[in-house]
């Protein structure tokens, strides 16, 4: 039986979630277990060539090292339009900045984006911020490169809440190489006039969104997702800023994920259905 059943006819029965920088779609592992067990069905697409293996990826990524945001969404695109109902979209990190650029394109019953990263517009910058991205950002060589982070990178970026022996396991087994370009299209992206990071924030056809923060976090601090949220304040669209004060950028995996978890599908879900009965 399906969630559409189990819940409501105007209920989406279709997830699908995107993955973010530096991890591919096993960082969604938990959740999809989670949800498929409520009778949802659940689509977790890599971003174009990240499919597959992480030891691969980790080994040869060179298949990514051009890389763009463009080509990222327009892949997403094509799988949304493809199914036979609007799904809810859920993305963490730059899925989440993903996942509001699609909403923005007309597409999804409703989105959710987890500890997001920067759309155009969203002037704040946190020093962690800086700090997360230095990695890549350092070079303008890594504008062309797939950039690796060691585990003291990946432990300040993702797991500073948890303890070494924790940050250690979730490093080996989900961290994999990410491509440069997106980080160096994001954070030019204000001085862009065409950015791949653009976003109406007067749409007001757009589905609900819910934006959930970390207080916790170092690559997109609860100071970026506030800032974004208050960006959609002109639109006639729902949108709901919703911050869990002690969670890191790791929150999709850290102990107490089901909270998270639960929130935003059950948000997602009711406020899909109530704009379906709008």
């Amino acid at each position: 039986m399906t969630a559409k059943n189990i819940l409501n006819p105007a209920t989406p029965y279709t997830i699908v979630l995107i993955h973010g920088l530096w991890m591919t779609p096993l960082s969604w592992e938990h959740w999809i277990d989670r949800y498929e067990a409520r009778g949802f069905r659940v689509l977790a697409p890599a971003w174009p060539g990240m499919a597959g293996d992480t030891d691969e990826l980790r080994r040869d990524p060179s298949g990514i090292k051009h890389l763009g945001i463009q080509e990222i969404v327009d892949h997403y695109d094509v799988i949304i339009r493809e199914l036979d109902t609007e799904p809810i979209i859920m993305g963490h990190s730059f899925g989440g900045a993903f996942t509001q650029i699609l909403l923005d394109r007309g597409l999804g019953a409703a989105g959710v984006a987890i500890d997001s990263a920067a759309v155009k517009g969203v002037l704040t910058l946190p020093w962690s911020t800086l700090k997360s991205g230095f990695p890549v950002l350092k070079s303008p060589a890594n504008n062309h490169k797939a950039v690796a982070l060691s585990f003291e990178e990946f432990r300040y970026a993702f797991t500073n809440t948890l303890s070494e022996e924790e940050s250690k396991a979730a490093y080996e087994r989900y961290a994999v190489p990410g491509p440069g370009r997106v980080l160096f299209q994001a954070a030019l992206a204000n001085f862009n006039p065409h950015a791949t990071t653009s976003v109406d924030f007067h749409n007001d056809e757009r589905a609900p969104l819910l934006l959930i923060a970390g207080g916790k976090d170092h690559v997109s601090p609860a100071a970026i997702n506030e800032s974004n949220a208050r960006l959609y304040r002109k639109s006639k669209a729902v949108t709901v800023y919703e911050e869990f004060p002690l969670r890191s950028h790791f929150t999709l995996g850290e102990e107490g994920w089901q909270q998270v978890a639960d929130y935003a599908l059950n948000w997602a879900v009711e406020n899909a259905a109530t704009l379906a009965k709008g």
